[in-house]
């Protein structure tokens, strides 16, 4: 059974192909890398997989069945800095999130405990960093204890404290079992991270696999920028 597996999936704005016949598979307790240049469909195609927008044609199937909202109940997901209430707390956050979606608030410590952010859960949001504002941001999405965790650019912004600590817990949810995908354009995250990536190029998919197999002679930039280059830059 697969997590996500998206097939010829396209997504069209009038004349512009944000996604072009987009083909991957996510399998069940891998971190997957969603790769490529500014324009090449990444978040385009994560909005569609979480049903805030409509594709064009194609299909998606979310553990094993066939796409149905009801199935996005066990899916976590970032796509964007969270909108946050600079006066509340993490815990309030969080309070009103379970409240909003019908979640147990137990599990506040919990998923407080899991993005490391127990010893602030008191600090007003204001006061918090970029990284532990993401952070926050996940911890919302955890709270509905889901299978499969999609987050867009987590470390766009962080410095590079915050980055390692996003990496870290990536790899800890996935240790805990959750399947992730990343994405982003930064190869070299990416690397450390995730066990395959899918490489979006122009709303196409051009490489699937593992991270090494990106390489032209044991060099990962190489072999990506090769895969950009000869599409003419990636951004239609």
């Amino acid at each position: 059974m697969t997590t996500l597996e998206v097939a010829g999936l396209h997504k069209h704005y009038g004349d512009h192909h944000a996604l072009d016949g987009i083909d991957l598979t996510v399998r069940p307790g891998e971190v997957y890398g969603l790769l490529g240049p500014n324009g090449a469909g990444k978040t385009t195609l994560m909005k569609v997989v979480l049903g805030l927008q409509r594709p064009t044609s194609g299909t998606i199937r979310l553990f094993g069945l066939p796409y149905d909202r009801s199935l996005l109940a066990q899916v976590g997901a970032l796509v964007e800095v969270p909108g946050l209430w600079q006066h509340l707390d993490a815990v309030a956050h969080l309070r009103v999130h379970a409240r909003l979606r019908g979640v147990a608030e137990r599990w506040i410590d919990d998923v407080l405990d899991q993005v490391r952010l127990a010893d602030v859960r008191h600090r007003a949001v204001g006061k918090y960093s970029l990284g532990m504002r993401w952070r926050l941001g996940i911890a919302v999405a955890l709270l509905v204890r889901p299978r499969f965790i999609i987050l867009d650019e987590p470390t766009n912004g962080l410095d590079p404290v915050g980055i390692r600590e996003m990496r870290e817990l990536i790899r800890t949810l996935a240790g805990a079992g959750t399947t992730i995908m990343v994405s982003s354009h930064q190869l070299g995250e990416i690397a450390q991270v995730c066990d395959r990536v899918g490489v979006l190029v122009a709303g196409k998919t051009r490489y699937e696999g593992p991270v090494d197999g990106l390489a032209v002679d044991g060099d990962l930039e190489a072999g990506f920028f090769r895969i950009i280059d000869s599409v003419g830059g990636g951004v239609r």
